[in-house]
């Protein structure tokens, strides 16, 4: 199976300029099997107001942008994954959709929305999918391989729980669509994730400034093992392919008489799932109150660079 992510700089608010720049990175990437893009690649990230948001927003299953990916999907027989603003309704997520040539496959919209993402979208509600791809799906000379892909986006990388429950259904490769700005911290902390889980990521940022956000580039795509397989620069397009076995990440051994999975003891894990405490063991927000969107009370933007900054 050859995976490929594709890096580049989206233009805030200007979905035919970003559209065009997805067509040719797809036909760049021509013969791979599966191609992931950044976090909202339709529109840009650093949206002002919600009715900003609103105005670039669009359905995940029959907008301009799901008609093109379907579009480049049957022309390269590929599987995509694109970040897009999604409208359902009244309600915006922020949203990865999954497409082949036979159309859409599935969404996930982001679980663990960031800072002012809380004023803008809805916190996600697909759950943590896992999707079966094929190679017979795009044609019979792809081979014979069978792939389990999940996918989170941008700050879900900071939730380990959420690695693991993929882990748990089945997830050979983890698709990770992002808009990172803080240089380096999940690019360190994302092949732990992988080498934990035993899975195959691909890490598709972006680069560039919006506003008062500068992003980090530096694309990944890691083995099982924690390893590097490719990086893209920090500030520049990029396409990056590696040939992988996703039967490989099916193995969770660790020794002879070790299992990653097999070994786990869920009855001593019962913290993980109740109500979390704040410093000090204090009562943390009620389940009701995430995703609430609180003007009153949020904090200043952090400096970049700065310890308590944007953890992205």
């Amino acid at each position: 199976m050859r995976i490929a992510c594709a890096q580049f700089r989206p233009v805030l608010g200007n979905l035919e300029a970003n559209h065009e720049r997805v067509a040719q990175l797809t036909a760049e990437a021509a013969g791979v099997d599966l191609l992931v893009f950044p976090e909202l690649a339709s529109s840009g990230y650093a949206f002002a107001s919600r009715e900003e948001a609103m105005a670039a927003a669009e359905s995940a299953r029959d907008g301009p942008f799901a008609r093109l990916l379907v579009e480049l999907a049957r022309r390269h027989r590929m599987f995509l994954i694109a970040g897009l603003c999604e409208r359902d309704g009244e309600c915006l997520y922020n949203t990865a959709v999954l497409v082949g040539p036979d159309g859409v496959r599935g969404l996930y919209r982001k679980a663990h929305l960031f800072w002012d993402e809380k004023d803008i979208f809805e916190p996600g509600d697909t759950g943590l999918p896992v999707f079966d791809l094929a190679a017979r799906d795009l044609g019979p000379d792809r081979g014979d391989w069978t792939c389990r892909i999940g996918v989170l986006i941008c700050f879900d990388w900071q939730f380990p729980e959420a690695w693991r429950v993929l882990a748990l259904k089945g997830a050979d490769l983890v698709c990770h669509p992002s808009n990172l700005v803080l240089p380096g911290l999940a690019q360190r902390a994302v092949p732990l994730h992988a080498m934990m889980n035993r899975m195959f990521v691909v890490l598709a940022n972006r680069y560039g400034t919006e506003r008062h956000l500068s992003f980090t580039g530096a694309s990944l795509l890691i083995s099982p093992r924690g390893e590097e397989l490719a990086r893209a620069p920090d500030d520049d397009d990029a396409v990056l392919t590696a040939e992988i076995d996703p039967a490989a990440a099916r193995d969770k051994r660790v020794t002879p008489r070790n299992d990653l999975l097999a070994d786990r003891r869920p009855e001593l894990y019962g913290e993980i799932v109740r109500q979390a405490t704040g410093p000090g063991g204090l009562p943390g927000p009620s389940r009701a109150a995430v995703g609430k969107r609180a003007h009153d009370v949020r904090p200043g933007p952090p400096e970049l660079g700065a310890t308590q900054g944007d953890p992205r």
